[in-house]
Formats: structure tokens, C-alpha cells, sequence
């Protein structure tokens, strides 16, 4: 593919904006992925996209709102490679409560941080509901999982614990794309620093952002989604 290129006073087609979307997974591709793990999956957005890409791998996908998951399940009808659990994952197994957002993508185990509900008072309205939690390595036994593995998680500042719940199957991915705040946008949770020595410590490098999230108030960074390659 020819190098994409933008002049400054050059207002971009929608077919050169999909182009360059389309640029920004060529290396992926090269990986031929085989299984994805997509941990936080929400209603599909991710594996949607994935699935795209690796239209042949196994796609498990991981999300404890029942509503979503449904709309999940929904989503990927008639795609034989998927499955898909009601569960979340963390460092322990059985019920915790979750603070279900009126907007769904922002529940999270732990409470939101003041700063989240500033920078999006959409989110911040919520309830508690009782949801089921297992180790990523317990239920790692039960799926058939072939090389080169890919593992997505999107947990809302619980990616620490999901990480020391499955370490030894995140230590056989080739890739993880994690989310990583740099400031606290859920009370507790780790930030960049602390997840990026962890799995630099599982023998990952870190290799940039797929995407970004930033305040809509000011522009500043809160959160990116950290590329880490074996």
C-alpha cells in the first residue's frame, strides 16, 4: 500500500480516513493471530472489529453485565469460532458487586473516581449489581487456545487484577492491547507505571497506543489503550 499522506490544508475523504484506519493494523496482520481474548468485551465493539481482521481465530469474549452480554451474543450470531461468557475476570472466583453505569462501557469493580464524573457526568448515575468472577487461569483450561494468541482487556481500572488473576496465560500471549490510565479515573485503581512494569515483567515491550481517550474539558490524556508485544 502506498504511503498514506495528509496536507496540512488538505481536508480528508472519507475513503482516505478509512484508508489510513486500515493502515494502522497492517502490522497486526502480519501476526496471523490465531485466538483472541476479549476481556471487557461490553456489547462487541472490539471483537467486531477483530473479527474483521482475523476472520478465521477463535474469539472468546469475556463481559458480566447481562443486558450487554446478551446484546453481545446478539451481536455475533451465526459466527461459529465465538463464544461468549457471562463472567468478569479478576485475582479471585465468586459474586463481587460491580457500579453499573447508566452508560455501560464505564462499570467498573471499583468506584469512579471524581475526576471520571467531571469529565463525564453521562457516566456517573449507577446502581449495584451482583456478578460472577473467576481467574482468567481457571478458565483458560477449559478453551482451546492455539499460537499466536492476542488478549484485549478493557476493565475499567481492574487490569491489575486480571493480569495477577492469569498470569501464567497472559505470559503465552504474543500480544496484549490493555487499558492504561494516567490518572485515577476509578478509586484504587493502578495506573500506567504499575501495569506497564508488570507485564514488562511477564517479558513484554511496550510499543505505543492503539487509541487514546482524552478530557473533553481540557484535551489532556486520561487513558490509552497500550500496545505490549512478546
Amino acid at each position: 500500500m502506498r504511503p498514506f499522506n495528509i496536507q496540512l490544508n488538505h481536508i480528508p475523504r472519507k475513503e482516505e480516513i478509512a484508508e489510513l484506519e486500515k493502515s494502522k493494523t497492517l502490522w497486526l496482520k502480519t501476526m496471523e493471530i490465531k485466538t483472541i481474548l476479549d476481556i471487557g468485551a461490553n456489547t462487541g465493539q472490539f471483537a467486531k472489529q477483530f473479527h474483521e481482521i482475523f476472520p478465521h481465530a477463535r474469539l472468546y469474549s469475556f463481559e458480566p453485565l447481562r443486558d450487554c452480554y446478551e446484546e453481545l451474543v446478539n451481536n455475533f450470531e451465526g459466527v461459529q469460532q465465538f463464544k461468549a461468557f457471562n463472567l468478569a475476570l479478576g485475582n479471585e472466583t465468586g459474586k463481587v458487586e460491580i457500579h453499573r453505569s447508566e452508560y455501560s462501557p464505564s462499570s467498573s469493580l471499583l468506584p469512579m473516581a471524581e475526576s471520571h464524573k467531571i469529565s463525564f457526568p453521562f457516566s456517573q448515575k449507577e446502581i449495584i449489581e451482583e456478578i460472577n468472577v473467576v481467574k482468567l487461569d481457571d478458565i483458560a483450561n477449559q478453551l482451546e487456545i492455539q499460537d499466536p494468541l492476542l488478549i484485549k482487556i478493557d476493565v475499567q481500572g481492574f487490569e491489575d487484577k486480571v493480569i495477577a488473576g492469569g498470569a501464567e496465560t497472559v505470559k503465552k500471549a504474543n500480544v496484549v492491547i490493555t487499558e492504561l490510565s494516567v490518572e485515577e479515573l476509578y478509586n484504587g485503581q493502578k495506573l500506567f507505571d504499575d501495569i506497564y512494569n508488570t507485564l514488562k515483567g511477564l517479558g513484554f515491550q511496550y510499543r505505543g497506543n492503539y487509541q487514546q481517550l482524552n478530557s473533553p474539558n481540557d484535551g489532556r490524556v486520561l487513558q490509552m489503550d497500550g500496545i505490549f508485544i512478546r
